[in-house]
Parts: C-alpha cells; sequence; structure tokens
C-alpha cells in the first residue's frame, strides 16, 4: 500500500469562513462551545456554540412562521431554489471536498460522492416535484356523482438528525425534497459535521431560500437532538439501530410520523457466473468506500466455492494495491476512520477476530504515520459467530469472506442478520441475479454494482427492512412522507341518505343492483 500523505500538513478552514458560516445558527450568547478536529491530522477544525433547548424552541418558532409563507410559493418558485442549488454544488465543489473531507477524513473521490448526490436529488426533485405533490382525482363511491381528490399538504416543520459519515448528503439531501413540499426544516447536523451542513444551507440561501426556511441548531443528542425530535412535524434521522429505537419511541409518543435509516451488515453474493475482475473492482468499493464509513457498504462478501480461491486471490491482491492516505486530492483509494472511537472499534472487532481464530488476509493494523485514525482495508477469512464482527456492524473498512456451495446457501447467509438495508448480487445472468434479488431481505438489492446504482437512482425509494429503518428516502415516498394525504370530496345530486319519497327499503334494493351492475362492468 503506497502512502499518498504528508503527515506533517495542517489541515484547517479560514477563521473568517467558518464565523460566516456558525451566523447561521441558532444559539444563544454565551452559550457553551465545542472544539471539533479535523480527522486528518488531529487539528483543530472549528468551535461552535451548542444549542440549549430553548434555542431549538425558537428555531422551531421561527421555521413556522416562515413555513406558512414558503409553502404559498409557488412550486416553479422552488423548484427554481433546488436547481439553483444544484448548480451551486457543482460549481462550488473544490471548497465543498476541502470542508467534507476535512470533517470526514475520506478520500476525496469519496467526498465527490456526496457532491454529486446533493445535485443528482436537486435536480430531481425540482423537476419531478411538482408531479409527485399533484392533485390526483379518485374513483368516488358512486361514480361521477361523487368526485374526490387527493391532495398533499406539507406536514410544517421537519426535524432533521443527521449524522458524521456524509456530511453534506445526508444534512442537506433529506431537506430538498421537504423544501420542495413546501415545509421548514431544522437541521441537527452531527458535532463533526457542522461546517459542511451549514455550507450547504449557505448555498441554498444564495439559490433563494427566504429567511427563515431552514434553521440550523448545533449539539449533540442531549439536549439539542433530542429538543429536535420532540419538537419537530415529522422527525427524519439517520444514525444507528440503538438511537433509531429512541427516536421511534419519543416520536410515538407524540403520534408524530417519522423515517429512520439505521445500521446494516450488508452483503455481496459473488455467483459462479460472475464475472470476476469486475467483481474485485466492485467489491472493494462496496467494502471500502469512505474507510468503510457507509451505512450500505459490504462487511461480508460471501463467494460461491467454485471461483472462491481465484476470486480471493485477486480481491486481496487488489486491497494490497490501495493507496492510503490524507491529502485534499484526488488519487488517494481510501481515506482515514473519523475518530479515536471509531478505530478503537475497528481494533477491537480486528483483534477479537484474530484472537479466536480467523485469517488475516490483508490489512489488519493501524497506520498511525498516514495518520491519527488511518486503518488499514482489512479481509478476515474464517470468521465465525464467536466473533464481535460476525454480527455486529464494523462500520470501518473491515470485511469478512464467506464460502458457500449454492445461490440457497448464499441467500440464506445474507438474511442472516437482523438488518437488511443493501446488497449487492454478481452474476452475469441478470433473470440469475433478479430470483436471488427478490429473495433477500434487504431495501436496496445492487446486481453487478456494490451500492451507487441504487444510492443514485434516485427516482426510486431506498430504505431498510428488519432492524435497518423505517420509510424510505428518494422517489415518490421520499417527498409525499412530508405531506399530509388530504381527501377532499364533493358529493353531487344524490346524497347518501336516501331519495325523498323513496323509502328505506326500496333505496337499498336500488343501491344493490347499482353495486352489482359496477363489478360486473369491472368497475374499480
Amino acid at each position: 500500500m503506497d502512502p499518498d500523505t504528508d503527515v506533517t500538513a495542517t489541515y484547517a478552514v479560514d477563521p473568517a469562513r467558518v464565523r460566516r458560516l456558525l451566523r447561521r445558527v441558532v444559539a444563544s450568547p454565551g452559550a457553551p462551545q465545542e472544539t471539533t478536529y479535523t480527522p486528518m491530522s488531529g487539528a483543530p477544525l472549528a468551535t461552535f456554540p451548542i444549542s440549549s433547548r430553548d434555542d431549538v424552541e425558537h428555531a422551531v418558532a421561527a421555521a413556522r412562521i416562515a413555513q406558512k409563507a414558503w409553502a404559498r410559493t409557488p412550486l416553479e418558485t422552488r423548484a427554481r431554489v433546488l436547481l439553483g442549488f444544484h448548480d451551486r454544488v457543482l460549481a462550488r465543489q473544490s471548497e465543498l471536498l476541502d470542508i467534507v473531507q476535512l470533517e470526514s477524513g475520506k478520500a476525496r473521490r469519496h467526498a465527490f460522492e456526496e457532491v454529486a448526490d446533493c445535485a443528482i436529488v436537486a435536480r430531481h426533485y425540482a423537476r419531478r416535484g411538482a408531479a409527485y405533490l399533484k392533485d390526483t382525482r379518485h374513483l368516488g363511491a358512486f361514480p361521477v356523482l361523487s368526485q374526490p381528490v387527493e391532495s398533499h399538504r406539507p406536514k410544517g416543520v421537519i426535524g432533521i438528525v443527521s449524522p458524521w459519515n456524509y456530511p453534506l448528503s445526508l444534512a442537506i439531501t433529506d431537506a430538498l425534497p421537504a423544501l420542495m413540499a413546501g415545509n421548514a426544516v431544522v437541521l441537527r447536523p452531527d458535532p463533526q459535521a457542522t461546517l459542511s451542513a451549514l455550507l450547504g444551507v449557505e448555498l441554498l440561501a444564495e439559490a433563494g431560500l427566504p429567511d427563515g426556511v431552514f434553521q440550523v441548531v448545533l449539539g449533540h443528542g442531549e439536549p439539542t437532538g433530542q429538543a429536535v425530535v420532540d419538537l419537530a412535524d415529522y422527525v427524519c434521522f439517520t444514525g444507528s439501530t440503538a438511537t433509531g429505537r429512541k427516536v421511534a419511541e419519543a416520536a410515538g409518543r407524540r403520534l408524530v410520523s417519522f423515517s429512520l435509516e439505521l445500521g446494516g451488515k450488508n452483503a455481496m453474493y459473488v455467483a459462479p457466473d460472475a464475472n470476476i475482475p469486475r467483481a474485485v473492482e466492485g467489491a472493494v468499493r462496496a467494502c471500502f468506500s469512505s474507510a468503510g464509513q457507509l451505512c450500505i457498504s459490504a462487511e461480508r462478501v460471501i463467494v460461491h466455492a467454485e471461483i472462491y480461491d481465484e476470486f480471493v486471490a485477486a480481491f486481496v491482491a487488489a486491497v494490497k494495491a490501495m493507496r492510503l492516505g490524507t491529502g485534499l486530492h484526488f488519487g488517494i483509494d481510501m481515506g482515514s476512520l473519523v475518530s479515536q472511537k471509531q478505530l478503537d472499534t475497528v481494533t477491537r472487532h480486528v483483534d477479537d477476530a484474530r484472537a479466536k481464530g480467523a485469517r488475516v488476509l490483508a490489512g489488519g493494523r493501524a497506520r498511525p504515520d498516514l495518520g491519527p485514525f488511518v486503518y488499514e482495508p482489512t479481509v478476515l477469512e474464517g470468521v465465525t459467530s464467536a466473533m464481535e464482527c460476525r454480527d455486529q456492524e464494523t462500520f470501518g473498512p473491515v470485511v469478512a469472506l464467506y464460502r458457500v456451495a449454492s445461490d440457497e446457501e448464499a441467500i440464506a447467509l445474507a438474511n442472516d442478520t437482523e438488518y437488511g438495508l443493501n446488497s449487492s448480487i454478481w452474476t452475469r445472468d441478470i433473470s440469475r441475479g433478479r430470483a436471488i434479488a427478490a429473495q433477500i431481505q434487504t431495501g436496496t438489492v445492487n446486481i453487478n454494482e456494490g451500492y451507487a446504482a441504487a444510492w443514485g437512482s434516485v427516482g426510486a425509494p431506498m430504505g431498510g427492512m428488519k432492524a435497518s429503518g423505517v420509510g424510505r428516502r428518494h422517489g415518490r415516498e421520499g417527498i409525499l412522507k412530508y405531506t399530509e394525504a388530504q381527501n377532499v370530496t364533493v358529493q353531487h345530486l344524490v346524497g347518501f341518505g336516501g331519495v325523498r319519497g323513496v323509502s328505506d327499503e326500496m333505496f337499498a334494493k336500488a343501491l344493490t343492483v347499482s353495486l352489482r351492475a359496477l363489478k360486473a362492468l369491472g368497475v374499480k
């Protein structure tokens, strides 16, 4: 693994830039301060105020006022804001990439995924949002005489609690359909994602989003994140399954709707007819993008016995050839973990597996010479249920290999987890791939790709089954979840109380004849 980094570099953001971004934060004068550090070098990155519960209450109240005017804004105007944001994200990508890397430690190629994601989602909802939200006429109880129209009204204030691993994408892309639907947003990004989120909000403001519609509060789960969950009209949370359960309980007590994207222990299956070189390249990306700190990355690679030895030899060689580093430039294949906590988890999982008999085929050690939290991409063989990494989400650059004798065995192993977020199948036979996919219990399945195909196809829904979440982002569901469906039905001429001069019995008989006729005519 050839290092490509300058460990003596001091990474920082211009202090004047930080101060300008922090002016968008709702926090009281004299609020407690917290400093974040870049995983690239461990140097201080930004000091920001912590928003109290009172601050969150003020943010929600201000958002409610702004939302009323925003909901009256024509859809065409809302779409222009999203398209303007699209253009600014692409034009300012160099600045965005720097800040995403400084906050997350990921390689620049993986930071670019976030820029592209923001642009794709903005374009999609700007162009498709009006059609998703359009009033729909339905067949009434009495055809022609009953005329129902389904409308979608904004929820009000959407509370978004976003994580650190995709600091720009997960802070902003869930907000875009919420805004298009006429809602206001109160965002609490993870502290480590503060600057990326604020820069995204700044670009929305530059694109024409009115003041007050997008509020930002800063702090940890307590008190800030919890206050957002307790006060918003809808809660969108991305994070761990353990915290997601608490969010669901809190929202459920208030009878407030929510969506959760949570953990994963995602599997990739390489069938015996797979294109092995292509599958190897895909496995490297599926396992080690963003140093494995991606909820849809693969932590288990399941390989058919017929090609196991050939695939593993090529995969291990490709992993050992990866370029590691922490530079703010392209050309690095994998960057750093985000923190000492993540490094400790990865180290513990690998050491535990090694001590209990697993074989380390590649990696297996930290690289402080490249950065304080860098850990080599690691490939394990012989992982058993006695090992922590078998069932627990590592959320780092560690993958376990498994040999199977059939598609059925692969399906059973892929489903042998409490999670159900993403999976990947590699085969030349697309019919075979779809048949396997239909039996795998994950919200997204990629055939001949690790994760990007399903993730980037934003017209289709994305989310988790089982303990991996509730609800979906992207597509029709990704915007309608931020609305209340309303049925307004107009009744003409004959009502449901009968007809003057006609007995109840005769009315019932006439209605019976009508109902039978409707069935015979195939009316739905």
